[in-house]
């Protein structure tokens, strides 16, 4: 593991609309650019075991994903999850994959990095389309306020 380094990493698949924000926040960190030198910001799509490496090379992960937990459209919550069993419950198979990689860090023996998950809520199921429903559209920059803010904390 590399102390020091930051992986900003967006889940979500942009197939499904609002399952896809947090693919679309590290877009827009991106398209914003002035991050500090000691964060990448890595679009993790749906997620897979490709995903290991670059979350064993960082001291500390910021996560962005969706969640389906009755709150309204947009609503964000920052948890600090230290186990898999800590995360909100899954909405696709993406979600099992993120909570496997967690999980291998114990297995390979590895310290567990610091893990801040920025869960947006959104209505399941979502229709296949591609882009953002309004509420979330809406609620975007200030999700994306919160992670650059959390980048600036370390």
């Amino acid at each position: 593991m590399t102390d020091g380094r930051t992986l900003v990493l967006g889940i979500g698949n942009t197939l499904l609309g609002d399952e896809g924000v947090g693919v679309a926040v590290v877009d827009q960190l991106t398209r914003e650019g002035g991050l500090p030198g000691h964060v990448d910001l890595l679009d993790g799509g749906t997620g897979s075991l490709v995903l290991l490496e670059p979350m064993r090379e960082a001291g500390r992960m910021i996560l962005v994903d969706a969640t389906a937990d009755g709150q309204p459209p947009g609503t964000v919550r920052r948890l600090e999850p230290r186990f898999s069993s800590e995360y909100p419950a899954s909405l696709t198979a993406h979600d099992i994959g993120l909570r496997d990689l967690l999980d291998s860090f114990y297995m390979l023996g590895d310290e567990v990095p610091q893990v801040v998950l920025f869960a947006v809520s959104i209505e399941w199921p979502q229709d296949m389309r591609w882009g953002l429903s309004p509420e979330v559209e809406a609620a975007l920059p200030g999700i994306a306020a919160a992670v650059r803010a959390e980048c600036l904390r370390a």
